[in-house]
């Protein structure tokens, strides 16, 4: 097996493929020292041929990869897609289309909450694969035989998932369900790191206003400073001394040097100085400007039971439909539609709404109730009769 280290070869390699309705893709990367990942290795299959493209080589320019990456006509098949398009956003510049995600659409198809690769294709094809350099060193040269192996795996039995997948959706009329899930997936805006948002991350240890609105521009600081030096966002500072800082609000590097999570020396640092400025920045925020700090959702009478409920009502819904409860409806989406019927959650739109957000109502409103048949949970409707009887 040749790898792929010229430009030249490259654009040869990448017009063959475009040649073919779909192409396998899949990355191996490293990212334990790194803030962005650091790309090493990318596999693609056409149902012809199978590559590996060594992307560290110093001769290889990637834009032959990012123009069949939008290339609309043919489908970029990924497993578990989410970090792969990540990579090519922040390297190219964009974010590949049309994509199938093969782990979204087994959720649909009945495999189960979030299938790994390697159970996927043991189920749909009986092939069983050799994980053992999943953790290895991919930026080190040259490439093992093993890993080769490895990364040529990761697209070759992928063909086959896709298209057992794919004729399962088409047979089951659910092929627009996962067209839908694709447009959160292919949209720009999931990959960009805003570092205002970073604060979102962090768990909720405040209680205050003021508390928030420190660990808001503490985060924010942090997430640029982990950009700008591409490092791992705890390699600047830890989540806890954030949340220490925002809880104790030092105005003087003495004070910050007090700190417990801070380390020895730190308060003389160009850092400190910077954390200093964003204590002060938040310190001075007018009263009526202040975050308001997230609370639990309130609960209303009997919705903790509503909840429960409902969750049953899933579950039912799940089995009977054969599609994954983790992608029809979420705890958050439950707890939204216990207290309100007008909940704007995912579970209450499209194909959701009419898989199982419509009998959530019914059955809230008392439309609807739940009964247990030969071991078996059924739904009832008012009239007597009733909706996924088991089978």
């Amino acid at each position: 097996m040749s790898i792929i280290t010229k430009t030249a070869d490259l654009a040869a390699v990448c017009k063959r493929l475009a040649r073919f309705d779909f192409v396998t893709v899949d990355t191996e990367f490293m990212r334990e020292t790194t803030y962005w990942p650091k790309l090493c290795v990318i596999q693609m299959a056409s149902p012809e041929e199978a590559v590996i493209i060594d992307a560290l080589s110093p001769d290889l320019d990637l834009l032959p990869f990012f123009e069949l990456m939008k290339n609309e006509e043919v489908i970029k098949v990924f497993h578990a897609a989410r970090q792969d398009i990540e990579i090519v956003f922040h390297l190219g510049g964009l974010v590949p289309h049309p994509v199938f995600d093969t782990q979204v659409a087994a959720m649909v198809c009945g495999f189960g909450d979030s299938i790994s690769y390697d159970q996927l294709v043991q189920r749909v094809t009986g092939a069983r694969l050799d994980k053992s350099s999943r953790f290895t060193d991919w930026s080190r040269r040259p490439l093992t035989a093993r890993q080769q192996e490895y990364a040529l795996a990761d697209v070759t039995h992928l063909r086959d998932v896709f298209k057992s997948l794919a004729a399962r959706l088409e047979k089951q009329g659910r092929t627009e369900w996962v067209r839908e899930e694709m447009e959160i997936l292919t949209s720009p805006t999931t990959y960009q790191m805003d570092p205002g948002s970073a604060w979102k991350r962090l768990k909720m240890r405040v209680r205050k206003p003021i508390e928030l609105a420190v660990l808001q521009e503490v985060a924010a600081w942090r997430e640029r400073e982990a950009q700008s030096r591409d490092v791992p966002r705890g390699r600047v500072i830890k989540d806890d001394a954030i949340y220490e800082i925002a809880q104790q609000q030092p105005a003087t590097a003495a004070a910050l040097g007090q700190l417990r999570t801070i380390p020895k020396g730190f308060e003389r640092s160009r850092a400190a100085e910077d954390i200093l400025a964003a204590v002060d920045r938040a310190m001075a925020t007018p009263k009526d400007a202040l975050p308001r700090v997230p609370k639990a959702r309130p609960a209303t009478n009997g919705s903790g039971a509503a909840v429960d409920l409902l969750k049953v009502l899933l579950k039912m819904t799940s089995e009977n439909h054969g599609v994954a409860a983790k992608v029809i409806a979420t705890v958050d989406d439950l707890e939204a539609i216990a207290s309100d019927d007008q909940a704007d959650v995912p579970a209450l739109q499209g194909w959701r709404r009419e898989l199982f957000g419509d009998k959530a109502l019914k059955l809230k409103r008392g439309d609807m109730a739940l009964a247990v048949r030969r071991n078996q949970v059924i739904a009832i409707d008012e009239s007597g009769g009733n909706r996924g009887s088991p089978r």
